[in-house]
């Protein structure tokens, strides 16, 4: 078994930019069943307040595990691509300890793969976050060169905003520094640019962006939109965040728009749009409910 997993561990993670630049490592693997863990590294970290890992860990993390059972649950090896995932986050992450993932691919069909997740820390019988995803099979990784490209939509004419600044500038925040989060444009038009970096690619055959960068981007994007929306009324924190993947991210910068669906006492709804040629052709839609808590009754970390 040692043997696989260092074969699996060399072919699946080491050939992946964005694996091997976060030290993700395959631990297990059987039947329709994939295991990996994140180590812990004080980039993970999201909520500097309250000593919390960021949402965008444990989503990269889930995505790549996920892949990993459905990869195990196919007779013959074929190419599949990420339909959606959703989130559940269910205690919070702390930033000293590894994270680890186990997917199960529970149904197998022609066209689409259902798998589930479970991510955890100190123990497997109090998972932090529950994932479910579905995935796309016999997705082709290249048009043939006799194959005519789909006609483009008519995206019209767009210009990313020239300028761009610190998201919260005086407040670092690591897992925003790390992605190279910025801002660009004023409320309430303001956008979220994710610069491209060769470590975020997740498909170095198309090659594309790993489909937990882009999610954890998007969050980002929903939770810096809503602290600016509230400003500092209350403070935002996951309860749940689910991601439709439309095209690839290719490798180039991605932008973000934010609406805030509703805001109420306790929970908001935040929904983003994310593109990279333009708003008319995105690459994916996501929306995230958060947890509204007054500043004053922020929880120490691991509360």
């Amino acid at each position: 078994m040692e043997s696989i997993l260092e074969d699996l561990n060399r072919k699946f993670v080491s050939r992946t930019p964005h694996m091997r630049e976060i030290g993700a490592h395959i631990t297990s693997v059987s039947a329709s069943r994939g295991s990996m863990t994140l180590p812990a590294r004080p980039e993970w970290v999201g909520d500097p307040l309250r000593g919390m890992l960021h949402p965008g860990a444990l989503t990269v993390l889930a995505d790549s595990a996920c892949g990993l059972a459905v990869g195990a649950a196919l007779k013959e090896r074929a190419p599949f691509a990420t339909l959606d995932l959703r989130m559940d986050y269910l205690r919070p992450a702390g930033p000293d300890q590894d994270v680890h993932c186990d997917a199960h691919c529970y149904r197998l069909t022609r066209n689409v793969a259902f798998v589930r997740a479970e991510v955890w820390q100190a123990a497997r019988d109090e998972p932090i976050a529950a994932a479910q995803a579905s995935f796309m099979l016999s997705t082709p990784l290249k048009r043939s060169a006799t194959e005519a490209p789909a006609p483009a939509a008519d995206a019209g004419t767009w210009t990313p905003p020239a300028g761009s600044e610190p998201v919260l500038p005086g407040t670092p925040i690591p897992y925003v520094d790390y992605l190279g989060i910025r801002a660009a444009g004023s409320a309430p038009d303001a956008l979220f640019r994710l610069p491209f970096q060769d470590k975020l690619i997740g498909n170095p055959i198309l090659p594309a962006l790993h489909g937990g960068v882009i999610a954890g981007f998007a969050e980002t994007a929903a939770t810096l939109h809503l602290i600016r929306t509230l400003r500092g009324a209350k403070f935002p924190k996951s309860i749940d965040f689910s991601i439709d993947y439309l095209r690839s991210g290719r490798p180039e910068e991605t932008f973000a728009a934010c609406e805030v669906v509703r805001v109420g006492s306790r929970v908001a709804l935040v929904q983003v749009r994310c593109w990279q040629k333009s708003p008319e052709q995105p690459i994916a839609v996501t929306r995230g409910h958060f947890l509204l808590t007054p500043p004053d009754a922020v929880p120490p970390p691991g509360a």
